[in-house]
């Protein structure tokens, strides 16, 4: 018989925890836990002397990890070995002179709260699933809306990142201006193809959305971008008219709060002003850039996004979050829940009375399963404070304006765009060539920029591999570049100074 009548009620309850093959004794736990702890904590004291790419190889690295799939369990002591090993072959983007893609570091506040939300393990579908976690998404959701000046949002969710609150964006534009059943019959059943615009500089998201969505890359007009790399108003109408009266359908513009190439934002006042004349849909593309608008001197470049319908950020670039942590956030919960049409599957089936309870994620995205997002930017925002975070954002800026003021002074470096937030693309110059440039003609300076091209590819290859500063490259205007994005509190004027002399270092290696 599984009962034991006649035992003791605590001699029951240790049976039952035997009968798990995975439970781990109290005394096993508090090993496991001091020790994981110890070794994160002592992570972040070592961060900033790591090397910032591993002195490493995949053969390296695959003859340490690719083991045979193991029959017994390892002891503590030798998992904690391999997480030093997971530590010593990883490249580290919290590291102050990490500057490639947009990767900010996790702050240590949100490194604890995704163990907590990984140890509670909810499912947040709905408030059903997840009571405490679905209002922290709320309220976080509120608070993300309120930082960036977008207001209070109606509705929104929080994503993988800002290709999936794209996805999602694009989605609800299309349905919110389709006719007839898109939903049920697909998209053979509209008559003209429907049309998205974007600046030429967009993110790679919003074409593969395209892609996905079924609408094709063919139909996301790419408009033209000015002197500063931001949107061109004038041409973004003509095309919309011109479409127009062909006979497409433009349902879409999307506007740049932050583009990956150089950080720059589009006019979003004018564009919110065609979107209305056109009755467009209206999304802005922040998930680099929108926490910028924390640095209250750069708000005015952000006028207009509170007239936006959809706006993505994420939380995982520029606000210091742990990866995954982006966000959607929309203006008309209606046109959300007209994407996402209920599924008639009973394990969905909400039973619940009131609104708020009633409440399902699933009817304002794609994702069913869901983590635990929030919890790490409510925690986050609970502890510093809207203060701190936006002190390290305005920091970040001043870093990279500095930055910029050292490339513009040096002989031997240009810069390739304005900096308007907390991106400098620039490239390495020989002094040599600098003066061959100004007086070549047309044929010599495209043999002289090919030349540049080549030796800043190098010398980016050299910095990612050397482990001292960490470097992405970038094409504009067809000149070859060098791109560092500034999106760690750690970073110092000390730090740029010194990724210069990095970069002359590696530019001697290349020559």
């Amino acid at each position: 018989m599984s009962e034991r009548p006649n035992e003791p009620d605590g001699a029951r309850e240790e049976a039952t925890a035997r009968a798990s093959s995975l439970e781990i004794r109290d005394e096993a736990l508090g090993e496991l836990s001091a020790q994981m702890v110890a070794l994160v904590a002592d992570y972040f004291a070592r961060l900033p002397s790591l090397p910032v790419f591993p002195d490493t190889t995949a053969e390296r690295l695959t003859e340490k990890f690719g083991r045979e799939l193991p029959l017994e369990g390892a002891s503590v002591e030798r998992i904690v070995e391999d997480c030093r090993a997971i530590i010593d072959g990883s490249r580290h983007n919290g590291h102050p002179r990490f500057f490639g893609y947009v990767a900010s570091p996790s702050t240590p506040v949100g490194a604890f709260a995704d163990l907590l939300a990984s140890a509670l393990n909810p499912n947040v579908t709905s408030w059903r699933s997840a009571p405490a976690a679905t209002e922290i998404e709320k309220t976080t959701l509120r608070w993300l809306s309120t930082l960036i000046g977008y207001g209070e949002p109606s509705g929104g969710l929080l994503t993988s990142g800002g290709s999936m609150a794209n996805l999602n964006a694009l989605l609800i534009a299309h349905r919110s201006r389709a006719q007839g059943e898109v939903d049920r019959r697909g998209l053979w059943s509209t008559s003209q193809p429907a049309t998205v615009y974007a600046s030429e500089q967009v993110h790679m998201s919003i074409p593969k959305a395209a892609d996905i969505l079924g609408l094709g890359r063919d139909q996301l007009r790419l408009v033209k971008s000015d002197a500063r790399f931001r949107l061109d108003v004038r041409d973004l109408r003509e095309m919309v008219e011109a479409d127009s009266a062909r006979g497409l359908v433009p349902f879409c513009v999307v506007g740049n709060a932050g583009t990956v190439n150089t950080g720059a934002v589009d006019p979003l006042a004018e564009i919110a002003r065609v979107a209305q004349e056109h009755d467009l849909w209206f999304h802005v593309d922040g998930a680099y850039g929108a926490p910028g608008a924390l640095d209250e001197r750069k708000r005015a470049l952000f006028d207009g996004i509170e007239r936006a319908d959809s706006v993505a950020l994420d939380p995982h670039k520029w606000l210091y979050a742990p990866v995954d942590c982006g966000c959607l956030l929309f203006r008309d919960p209606a046109s959300a829940r007209k994407a996402f049409l209920p599924t008639e599957a009973d394990y969905i089936r909400v039973h619940e009375e009131t609104d708020d309870e009633s409440f399902a994620f699933w009817d304002y995205g794609v994702e069913l399963s869901r983590r635990f997002r929030a919890l790490k930017v409510w925690m986050m925002l609970s502890y510093y404070g809207a203060r701190r975070v936006r002190a390290a954002v305005s920091e970040n800026n001043d870093v990279t304006a500095y930055f910029a003021e050292r490339i513009a002074a040096a002989e031997d470096f240009e810069l390739l765009a304005p900096v308007e937030l907390s991106i400098c693309c620039f490239r390495f110059v020989p002094p040599g060539v600098r003066e061959k440039l100004k007086g070549a003609g047309e044929q010599e300076r495209a043999q002289l920029g090919d030349e540049l091209d080549r030796l800043n590819a190098r010398i980016m290859h050299h910095i990612q591999r050397g482990g001292r500063a960490y470097l992405s490259n970038v094409t504009l205007r067809g000149s070859y570049g060098l791109r560092a994005c500034i999106v760690n509190f750690r970073t110092t004027r000390a730090d740029m100074d010194q990724t210069l002399e990095i970069v002359r270092d590696a530019a001697r290696a290349s020559q």
